[in-house]
């Protein structure tokens, strides 16, 4: 299995960077597009790296949210063959303080788009779960960020992220985008192998609260690879106290 960052915060490579999200795997025989970042970007990174987007055959949204879906549209124009995977809970009112970060609802009624909910097989060793229906070890919270819902804002519950499980010579290997339902929530219900994205730990404060979700997370046999929303100060810490965390920034390709 090979996966690649067309777009993440940072890059050790050169190429442009922005404050989002979009992995390009090969795996199984298939080319699989996960998140599409903000903007276009990951397109011009990806031609940059020669990867091939026009033979994408299977394309997932982690959740809706603008640095994830925002290049959901160029996808779409650039390639006219993957059926794109996302939550049935998604193009909804999503926002940041005051801030709208959520996805371009006018591409909910694109035919290329297929709604999930629970728990969904893609393909042969690909499944998508939401996790919706499980008990939270550990609540984080929703960090400021919400949803409209019966006319009111209120905390988003994140019900439209979902995590790709990809099970590929005797190892489970999950990426998810954000981890808003909570990494350790996740790493309970999923437990895999090799975990590939973001922690949303970028708003923690370096001390005993990080310094414990460290600890926990090492006390899984996982070997993790991390990126985005987890924040760079944050890796550092965590790296210092856990045996299996590296980082994957944009142009960086892990062979798993």
């Amino acid at each position: 299995m090979k996966i690649t960052a067309l777009t993440e915060n940072t890059t050790e490579y050169g190429l442009p960077v922005e404050h989002g999200l979009s992995l390009y795997i090969e795996a199984l025989g298939h080319k699989i597009l996960f998140d599409t970042g903000q903007s276009d970007l990951f397109s011009k990174n990806a031609e940059a790296l020669s990867v091939d987007l026009k033979k994408v055959d299977i394309a997932v949204l982690s959740h809706d949210h603008y640095d994830h879906g925002g290049g959901l549209k160029k996808f779409l124009e650039l390639n006219d063959i993957a059926p794109v995977y996302i939550s049935c809970f998604a193009f909804g009112e999503r926002y940041h303080d005051e801030r709208y970060i959520g996805i371009d609802k006018s591409l909910r009624n694109n035919g290329r788009i297929i709604l999930t909910d629970g728990v969904t097989k893609i393909a042969d060793g690909f499944t998508l779960y939401d996790c919706n229906d499980r008990e939270k070890v550990v609540d984080l919270a929703s960090f400021g960020l919400t949803m409209i819902k019966n006319g009111q804002k209120v905390p988003d519950d994140f019900r439209h992220e979902q995590y790709l499980l990809i099970e590929e010579n005797g190892k489970r290997v999950l990426i998810s985008g954000c981890s808003h339902k909570g990494i350790i929530n996740i790493q309970n219900w999923l437990n895999p192998d090799v975990l590939v994205g973001g922690f949303h730990f970028m708003d923690i404060e370096l001390g005993d609260r990080l310094d414990s979700y460290a600890k926990t997370l090492d006390s899984f046999n996982t070997l993790y690879y991390t990126c985005h929303c987890t924040g760079v100060e944050q890796y550092g810490f965590m790296k210092n106290r856990m045996k299996n965390l590296n980082y994957i920034s944009t142009g960086k390709t892990i062979i798993i």
